[in-house]
């Protein structure tokens, strides 16, 4: 009896010992990194930091949640290199329906542990543009063509995946939904959600890393841009730079004709300088960006040599042409509206223009101080005209001479000279400005 209970508790205990260790195992957790945008040097420090973070913290795994029109190629290295070095299983998840990845999206996935998408969306078009969005041609094209090959092929045969349609996908441009991708062996997984394709890859070996993935039942948590990074993001929008900088150049030149304003040169500053944040992070054009200072200088020049509006159109005709070839070498993800330019360029010259006006306007006028001010007023004579006398005009009592016939005391009169500053030559209000008076 006593052998049959020694026996029953040793038993008790090594049910425990296997029970305690399954209950006390912790949780899987995944990162899953919210990605709706296109390549840009903001973006893949964002993603960048969502994989080291993964790394430090100890998560199962880490999904880029990709949907993206592709972007600059410095920029998507960035990422997949940092997938490639990631000791935490990296999964590409092109999502929700309807999105796509495209272009460097291409290699962004290919270089994931896992590379899946949901039903409705699509992936390809990788082949490559040249700086202005243009096929690239001839001898250049060959080159440039074989080294996106050659690298995507690479992502491809190390993962395990189709090496051939990757290569159409940079020299053909072709492109295929989830349904065909899996066919093709182009990707791993379809999976209507995130939960669901966890746990479909529950399992799973991946290479080239050799890790198996624990994913069933794992606790998502999501990250998104914060704030400031899409601050950033938005202010790396051509057409933002460049309205920034038609501001900042705008409120610089007001302030520079109207010393002391302080209000147009301070927020012309600050636009400049937040301008050439995006100045330097996307790749430019210098022959644009020389175009649009020529723009300037021919805008500034309308004020001070007349040239009948000439100068404004030169300015608007180059603000426009360096506004669109700006960005140029960043592709068509980053070109400026057309729309953009030519709503600035108008604005400039209607501005430029009106200001011309009134400078010319201001220079024809009759001088509007001093004696010259009392030309052609009208005046009432106090003391009789005779030849000497006083007329009271502009509310001051002035020392007068008429100019003809005496004039009497209570007649008014019209101011035609003034002799030495300080003596008014008048004349009767019939008499013309100007005019000598009569034999």
């Amino acid at each position: 009896m006593k052998r049959l209970f020694l026996r029953a508790f040793f038993a008790s205990l090594a049910a425990a010992a296997i029970a305690v260790p399954a209950a006390g195992a912790a949780t899987p957790r995944v990162l899953a990194v919210e990605f709706e945008n296109d390549v840009n040097p903001v973006t893949a420090d964002y993603v960048t930091s969502a994989i080291d973070r993964a790394d430090e913290e100890g998560f199962a795994a880490v999904v880029i949640l990709l949907d993206t029109p592709g972007g600059l190629a410095e920029s998507m290295r960035d990422i997949y290199k940092a997938e490639l070095a990631s000791s935490v299983p990296v999964i590409v998840y092109v999502a929700p329906d309807g999105a796509r990845a495209a272009s460097a999206g291409v290699w962004i996935g290919q270089a994931g542990d896992v590379l899946a998408m949901a039903p409705g969306t699509n992936l390809g078009s990788s082949t490559p543009v040249s700086v202005g969005g243009e096929d690239i041609q001839k001898d250049l094209r060959r080159k440039v063509v074989n080294d996106a090959a050659a690298s995507l092929r690479a992502l491809a045969r190390t993962h395990g995946r189709n090496v051939q349609w990757v290569d159409e996908a940079v020299r053909k441009g072709s492109n295929l939904d989830a349904t065909e991708a899996l066919q093709r062996n182009v990707i791993d997984v379809v999976a209507p959600s995130l939960p669901a394709l966890l746990e479909r890859i529950d399992g799973r070996k991946t290479k080239p890393k050799g890790i198996v993935l624990r994913t069933s039942g794992a606790r998502i948590e999501r990250v998104e841009m914060s704030l400031w990074k899409r601050v950033l993001d938005t202010l790396i929008d051509p057409n933002i730079i460049v309205l920034l900088m038609s501001i900042g150049v705008l409120g610089i030149t007001i302030e520079l004709l109207n010393p002391g304003l302080i209000f147009p040169g301070t927020v012309g500053a600050i636009s400049l300088i937040t301008a050439l944040f995006g100045l330097q992070v996307l790749p430019i054009s210098w022959a644009g960006l020389l175009l649009m200072l020529l723009s300037a200088a021919f805008f500034t020049a309308e004020l001070v040599v007349p040239s009948h509006g000439a100068l404004t159109l030169a300015g608007a005709a180059s603000f426009v042409i360096g506004a669109l070839m700006l960005f140029d070498p960043a592709g068509e993800t980053y070109e400026t509206s057309i729309w953009v330019a030519l709503a600035v360029a108008g604005t400039f010259a209607i501005l430029f223009g009106v200001a011309f006006a009134k400078a010319l306007q201001a220079r024809r006028a009759r001088p509007q101080t001093g004696s010259d001010e009392l030309l052609g007023e009208i005046g009432v004579v106090r003391r009789a005209l005779d030849p000497d006398g006083l007329v009271f005009v502009h509310g001051e009592l002035w020392q007068a001479r008429a100019l003809g016939d005496p004039v009497p005391a209570g007649e008014p009169v019209r101011v035609q000279r003034v002799v030495d500053g300080l003596v008014l030559e008048a004349a009767p209000l019939e008499q013309p400005v100007g005019a000598s008076p009569p034999a």
